[in-house]
């Protein structure tokens, strides 16, 4: 908990008029502020709890207020050993879980979020070497009990990988660490480093700078703080999108794909039915890869929707990309619709396929985004969303209708280039959670490979700062753009190399290469490359012996 400091007590009292009272002066002025506003207990209950920490001044104490029209209406207290916080308040009392840090004289990390960045920031700080009593606690937090390998979701829905391969539980990942890990859900953040009551509890320790509180109702008192929640697909843009649309983002979003996928085929298989139709909303890296992805997978029997407002798809990719993807995708059941936005999307009504199939179709409104093109109708038996994105650190609860971080209009934390929140010298931000501007004033795109460096240059810099160390400035370093378009196809282009693209099977292999090199431990990158290897192994045989059986045929 943070110590309350003279200057502190003198805000709570009263503000420069009390400069120079002695503490004990101090609380009294602040009990009786207290004692102002009606409460369970009346004023002596708070004059007691307040005067009988006045002999214990230097003790660990907490004042949380809601905002200037109730300056004093909850008080939290505990020790630095209490394994609860026991809050006094008008509503009256309630008692709420307190994590327990293993030893409270060592920094204590709370890392909100377990993606890309929370995950890799937590190994970071475990790989560093520490003096004894500088190492820090370290616990990450996140609502999932396992890690996913975003960039690798597109083999799931052609078979390539296993879900255990690119989503391992954050048990197995971290059970070689002192890392801890709890599943839940942060709800509210109250950081106190921005008002300047941080001090020394002791020799190599730090005061706390605030709290984390989890839906559980469990409250992490940190030292410092990471925060890389993420983002989650923004449904809500049309009509009919947050209803009927399907995102992909997550494992489980892959796994309800993969499973509409699979009923969608079996209703298909043995009859003369019209193909199947998946509608894909957004022709960025994610869409492009799902629809050759899908295309792959339907062959024949399907036909891929996919919908751009752009005139052309990806429209940040490097030339040879896009130019690779442009090709696979023509030369597959794929019909691209660039120029086009969805205004909105209805379920169809009294359809004899739907009645027949036992599942719903769907249609598509779409409006021309330049003049001269007309509106189109598509139907559809399964819509995917892929635009816009809603980072998940704009969705905490605000401390009493007051942000407690500063947030840009797209709802990411401004952060400075040491990535330290703006203000708030005890938290970083990284990954989806932060707006950052490259040296062209640019904003770094909300990627994988920016969070890889983001997380490694955090781990650094909170070393930096519990040693008292100056912090490095962060540098992003384009190494490049990798797509998969199908089992044994890809685009990669290369940063070090202008001008070259790896495209096919050398591209294919190139990018599993360079992802299982980017797993996050070492034992897990051994069992992925021998699942793969034992796999291709497989495949050959299996290629082999129909080569043979043709070739005996044949004669």
């Amino acid at each position: 908990m943070a110590v309350i400091s003279q200057q502190a007590l003198q805000i709570l009292a009263g503000g420069p008029a009390m400069i120079g009272r002695s503490p004990k002066t101090l609380l009294t002025s602040v009990s009786v502020k207290a004692s102002s506003k009606p409460s369970r207990g009346g004023p002596k209950c708070w004059e007691k709890l307040l005067l009988d920490y006045t002999r214990k001044y230097t003790k660990e104490v907490s004042f949380f207020t809601r905002g200037p029209l109730r300056f004093f209406s909850s008080i939290t207290v505990g020790g630095a050993s209490a394994n609860q916080f026991i809050r006094y308040s008008s509503m009256g009392d309630s008692a709420l879980s307190n994590y327990s840090w293993p030893d409270n004289q060592k920094p204590r990390v709370c890392i909100l979020g377990g993606g890309f960045g929370g995950l890799y920031t937590a190994l970071r700080l475990e790989s560093l070497v520490w003096p004894d009593d500088k190492k820090p606690q370290v616990v990450l937090v996140d609502q999932c009990d396992h890690f996913v390998f975003k960039p690798m979701l597109y083999e799931l829905l052609s078979g390539e990988v296993d879900p255990w391969e690119i989503a391992p539980s954050f048990v197995d990942l971290l059970k070689n660490t002192s890392v801890q890990f709890i599943k839940d859900k942060v709800k509210l953040l109250q950081p106190t480093d921005h008002l300047g009551l941080i001090g020394e509890k002791g020799p190599g320790t730090l005061s706390s700078a605030g709290v984390a509180h989890l839906e559980s109702g469990t409250i992490i008192e940190y030292d410092w703080l990471v925060l890389a929640l993420g983002a989650e697909t923004k449904l809500d843009t049309v009509p009919g999108s947050a209803e009927y649309a399907i995102p992909f983002s997550t494992l489980e979003d892959a796994c309800k794909v993969d499973s509409k996928l699979k009923f969608l085929e079996r209703d298909q298989f043995g009859k003369d039915s019209s193909p199947i139709r998946v509608a894909i909303v957004g022709c960025g890296y994610c869409g492009v890869e799902l629809a050759a992805t899908i295309s792959e997978r339907l062959k024949d029997k399907g036909i891929v929707q996919a919908i751009n407002v752009e005139d052309t798809i990806c429209p940040t990719a490097t030339p040879g990309n896009r130019e690779v993807a442009l090709k696979v995708l023509s030369s597959r059941n794929i019909q691209l619709y660039l120029g086009y936005f969805v205004s909105c999307i209805n379920e169809a009504i009294d359809s004899n396929d739907s009645k027949e199939s036992g599942h719903n179709k769907f249609i598509l409104e779409l409006q021309p985004a330049k003049r001269g093109m007309e509106s189109q109708t598509l139907e559809a038996d399964l819509v995917l969303w892929t635009v816009g994105s809603n980072p998940l650190v704009s969705q905490l609860e605000p401390f009493d209708q007051y942000p407690v971080l500063p947030l840009n209009g797209r709802g990411q934390t401004e952060i400075d280039e040491t990535l330290r929140v703006r203000g708030h010298p005890r938290v970083f931000a990284i990954g989806d959670s932060a707006a950052l501007r490259d040296s062209k004033g640019q904003l770094l795109p909300s990627t994988a490979q920016v969070a890889f460096q983001q997380a490694d240059f955090a781990g650094w810099n909170l070393w930096a700062a519990i040693n008292g160390r100056p912090l490095l400035p962060f540098r992003f370093q384009n190494l490049g753009e990798m797509m998969t378009l199908g089992m044994n196809d890809a685009a990669i282009s290369p940063s070090f190399i202008e001008g070259l693209t790896l495209e096919g099977p050398i591209g294919h292999t190139a990018r599993k290469l360079a992802y299982l090199w980017r797993l996050p431990t070492d034992e897990h990158r051994v069992k992925v490359g021998i699942s793969w290897l034992t796999k291709s192994a497989i495949d050959s045989i299996a290629l082999l012996q129909s080569s043979l059986t043709k070739v005996l045929a044949g004669s």
